[in-house]
């Protein structure tokens, strides 16, 4: 990731919206860590956020910015209650180095990880009464969905993995109960083609509910909110593949 990433910074891209006045937002308190609250952004469509399907939004590595922010928007304003979480506690990166030091201090503590992702699908149960509840990450944070489809199992009700990093071991694929969409570019250096077919290929021998779509000519963070790798083609096809999914498994009854 950090080979990938190198010398970039997180420049706003053209898939950054303004969704204007139809949305509402706000920081929230969705847990507590060592004595320490977890806080999060929360957009909702419009001020009532009760009973409406949910999103666990999980952030590229450079932590839970501004075009994170836009993106948990985005999908408020698709009729959504997105809760964007912060894995860093509240450290944003400006630059790759600052970016791999956060993301690595996650890795040295995933159970910390893991902990606040489940105060934020509880929160979203609780608090925002969500019928069904989703996850959606890019980059490090889509690996971290596919983390959170494992952990929850059958409470997870949808899955979107962007170009995060993926397992192989079958016995934890088993516990994944959610559909899964997974969205890969077929140039990415740091997620092998052969590593997303072959993830592919165990979830469907294992029966899972799973999608994967490989765009040609993308690299790694094509679609990245925060970068210099967008590239607006794939990026907009990707993200109308994202809404269709969730309108299908979030909003159906």
């Amino acid at each position: 990731m950090a080979r990938v990433h190198a010398g970039d910074i997180p420049v706003p891209s053209k898939m950054v919206m303004n969704v204007g006045s139809q949305v509402s937002s706000k920081t929230v308190v969705y847990g507590e860590k060592d004595g320490k609250k977890l806080s999060g952004y929360l957009a909702t469509p419009g001020k009532d956020s009760t009973n409406l399907p949910s999103l666990l939004v999980i952030h590229e590595w450079w932590g839970l910015n501004d075009n994170i922010r836009s993106m948990a928007d985005q999908l408020a304003a698709e009729g959504y209650v997105a809760l964007a979480v912060d894995l860093y506690d509240g450290s944003v990166a400006e630059t790759s180095v600052e970016a791999r030091t956060m993301m690595s201090g996650v890795g040295k503590d995933p159970m910390a990880a893991r902990k606040n992702l489940q105060y934020a699908f509880d929160f979203l149960k609780e608090t925002s009464k969500a019928p069904k509840v989703g996850v959606v990450g890019w980059c490090f944070g889509g690996g971290w969905a596919l983390q959170t489809s494992i952990s929850l199992g059958n409470r997870l009700d949808a899955c979107v993995i962007y170009y995060g990093r993926i397992i192989l071991d079958k016995k934890k694929l088993s516990l994944v109960h959610a559909p899964v969409l997974g969205i890969f570019g077929a140039e990415d250096s740091g997620i092998p083609l052969d590593d997303v077919k072959a993830f592919e290929k165990v979830l469907k021998s294992l029966k899972k509910d799973v999608t994967i779509h490989i765009y040609d000519g993308a690299t790694h963070a094509f679609a990245n909110p925060s970068g210099r790798n967008y590239q607006e083609i794939p990026a907009k096809d990707a993200w109308a593949k994202t809404l269709h999914f969730f309108d299908k498994y979030l909003k159906s009854k």
